[in-house]
């Protein structure tokens, strides 16, 4: 490692890239540190990049470590490479953002350089939409749905599995192949890949559609509804994260939390075993999932 503040250059695939505080602690209460961060990136980079690839990347950035504030970054930041891709996104909100009026400078992270530059800057989070962007840089339909689901205490990770398999069986009867992907954080994902590029109201409506009919026949362990106060004791489907607007934090991503978890594609044993067992599944740690990759290759996509 670098003695703290000294950078490094280095060459990712033909880019020279400066390196910084490698040795800075982005994880106190497990001692990681920002040479670690980038080590995961690169070693994951084969099964992240793709997931990524078209889409505009909205990062989470810790510059002092989780334990410090956070924010969140939609525009590329002044010294952004010449090299690194970008997209000028029509937005409706977040004028403040906004270099360009009514667009958004999202950065596209589609090669190990770009991955690397992101993750320098302590982008520990990666969140991106559901649709796309072409080689014209205009954005196209959602190729992808998702639904958060997120558990209300006292329910956690066990109660999130059996509504995932529920979730599951509401896509089945849509024909659509339901993917699950921990949260890093309380609870679990579900993705489905859309046949067909689809406006993302009408994927919104779908899983809203979803989740509504899940909260009624099981009322006791599902809510629709965004109130907080409904979620007590309940899974929350969160099915808003289909709108053009919103976004997910993607598989393999780290997450900014006490300990460093990542958004991990689990295969649908792992999902059974948690739903009838409290302590079947847990939210994994990013050395688990390199090994987890190692062995069984993508879940995600396979």
């Amino acid at each position: 490692m670098t003695p703290s503040g000294e950078e490094v250059r280095v060459d990712v695939e033909g880019r020279t890239l400066k390196l910084s505080n490698l040795d800075k602690v982005l994880y106190p209460r497990s001692g990681t540190t920002k040479g670690e961060v980038l080590n995961y990136y690169a070693q994951v980079s084969p099964v992240l990049l793709p997931l990524l690839r078209d889409r505009p990347v909205t990062r989470v950035r810790w510059p002092h470590g989780v334990e410090q504030d956070r924010f969140f970054e939609k525009n590329t930041p002044n010294g952004t490479p010449r090299w690194v891709r970008t997209a000028e996104v029509p937005t409706t909100g977040s004028r403040g953002e906004s270099r360009h009026g009514d667009t958004l400078v999202f950065p596209i992270i589609d090669d190990l350089a770009t991955l690397t530059w992101a993750a320098n800057l302590a982008a520990l989070e990666l969140h991106v939409h559901q649709w796309t962007v072409g080689t014209d840089g205009r954005p196209r339909g959602a190729d992808r749905l998702v639904i958060d689901l997120d558990p209300g205490e006292p329910a956690g990770l066990h109660e999130c599995c059996q509504v995932a398999l529920l979730v599951r069986d509401k896509l089945a009867e849509r024909k659509l192949d339901a993917r699950p992907v921990t949260s890093g954080s309380k609870g679990l994902h579900m993705y489905a890949h859309l046949p067909r590029r689809t406006e993302s109201d009408k994927a919104t409506a779908m899983a809203k559609e979803i989740a509504e009919e899940l909260q009624a026949a099981h009322p006791k362990l599902v809510t629709a509804t965004m109130t907080k106060a409904r979620r007590s004791g309940r899974v929350f489907l969160d099915w808003s994260q289909n709108a053009g607007s919103k976004t997910t934090v993607s598989p393999y991503s780290l997450r900014g939390r006490e300990r460093p978890t990542v958004a991990t594609p689990v295969a649908w044993d792992e999902v059974e075993e948690g739903a009838g067992d409290p302590l079947g599944l847990e939210q994994f740690r990013y050395d688990e999932v390199l090994a987890r990759v190692q062995d069984h290759g993508d879940l995600f996509t396979a």
